[in-house]
Formats: C-alpha cells, structure tokens, sequence
C-alpha cells in the first residue's frame, strides 16, 4: 500500500475540508489548532500584496502536515494601518483583528481545542494578537467554558524563528532589511512562480526607520520598503526558508501540547 502524498496529507489536515463529526472525532485525540495569520499589504514595488498571508498559510499547513495538527483558514487581513498610503493594502484596526481573533479562539474553545497556535507573517500584528489571547483567556473564564482553565494561545512568527533569521543573515546580511525582504519573498516566489516575473534589480531602499501613519510611512519609505532588496530573492531560497520554518515551529508546537 503506498502513502499519501503531500497533497493527500494537506488536504487531511485542513479544517475547511473536514466534516464536523470528522472534527469530533479529532478531538478526542487532539486539542490542538494552527491558526494562519497574515496581512494584505504592500511588499515594495515588486512583491505581492498577499506575501504575509500566503508565507503563513504556506508555513501553517507545512507544520500541520508534519504534525497532523488542524489548520483552520488563514486570516488575510491583519493590521497594516501604516501601509495604506500604497493601493491595494487592506487592513483592519486593531480593535477590529483583536475582536476577530478573540472570536476565533473562543468559537474553538467552545467546541474543546486547548491549544491555540497562531502562526504569524506579519509584524503589525504582534500586539493586538497577544493581547486578543489574553481578551479570550478572560471571556473564557467568564462564561464558564469546560476547557478556560486549560486555555492556551501561543504566537509564533515564522520570520523570526532563529533558523529562519540565521538562514536570511547567511543570505542576504544587512539587504534583510525589516519589509519586504528577500525572505519572505523568496518563499511566494516558491509557492507561486507566475511572482518571478515581477523581479528586478531596484535603487537602494531607504533605511529603516520610525513608523507613524500611512502618508508618513510613504514619505519615508517612497516605494515601500525598509532597507531591504528583495531582487536577492530565489525560489530555491524560498524552499529553504518552509523548510526551516516548519521545521522549527513543528518543534514548537509539539512541546506546546505537551505543556500541563
């Protein structure tokens, strides 16, 4: 008997496939749900506005994959208030992904998941989803759900996971930069080749700097990036850095449920 293949084993663990009496059964020998959190923004002018979606889902169901853990769908829209001076960004305020979020975990808790694992592609979302954890933590307890007192919620930033950080440095050294960097676009380049045609050689970016609204992010930052070159990017880079981030982060998940 052979076994299933990557796109057998994917589609396995993808909660919007399953039938509820399937996800029943799920959970009474697993507590645990990837949760893919990204952002729809500008990437510079060469990089898709989708990247920190598609690199999370793409992270999300790579650790599901190696873990038979439930991914549920990606949030696409995170809070990328500070990128609305580019066409095309669409963000929530942070009241907005911080009600989402709750609701999220909390929809998930009702029916018994213990383990929450956000796994993020964007750095404006970082506050409000801790925060959002603690909101849930709170309601949880205050309705008086079976499993508040077991409730956990863990962020995990695939982007900053160190083997992914000491892959980018190794790479690319300073033309990292801080957005739309060659990381993450080497891994839509990976995931989606028709994104090759967009690359080419650009001028120095402009450094990085302090972030305040949208018209002064443009003043700031012209074509949207910070001191990164994302031309570095290749798609056999971008197969490294799921490699690495699943990897690291199917560790972490695992000891997350293992956690009393």
């Amino acid at each position: 008997m052979t076994s299933p293949g990557p796109v057998a084993e994917t589609a396995a663990i993808r909660l919007q496939l399953r039938t509820w009496p399937e996800v029943e059964a799920y959970l009474d020998r697993c507590r645990g749900v990837i949760v893919p959190l990204g952002s729809t923004e500008q990437h510079g002018p060469t990089g898709a506005i989708g990247t920190d979606a598609l690199t999370a889902e793409a992270v999300a169901l790579e650790v599901g994959r190696r873990t038979g853990v439930l991914v549920t769908p990606a949030q696409s829209f995170g809070m990328a208030e500070h990128h609305l001076g580019f066409p095309g960004t669409v963000s929530l305020q942070p009241s907005t992904l911080l009600a989402v979020l709750h609701d999220v975990v909390l929809s998930l808790a009702r029916h018994g998941f213990e383990r929450i694992f956000v796994i993020n592609g964007h750095g404006g979302n970082i506050a409000t989803t801790r925060a959002a954890f603690a909101e849930a933590y709170a309601t949880a307890a205050s309705r008086g759900l079976p499993v508040a007192g077991r409730l956990r919620c863990r962020l995990a930033n695939w982007f900053t996971a160190g083997p992914v950080m000491r892959e980018a440095r190794e790479l690319y050294g300073e033309k990292e930069g801080h957005h739309a960097t060659p990381s993450e676009i080497a891994l839509t380049l990976h995931l989606e080749p028709s994104l090759q045609a967009h690359q080419r050689p650009l001028p120095e970016p402009a450094p990085a700097g302090p972030i305040h609204g949208p018209d002064d992010f443009r003043r700031r930052h012209p074509d949207g990036r910070m001191g990164s070159d994302p031309y570095l990017a290749r798609p056999d880079h971008g197969a490294r850095f799921l490699d690495v981030a699943a990897a690291a982060l199917a560790a972490e998940l695992e000891a997350f449920l293992a956690e009393d």
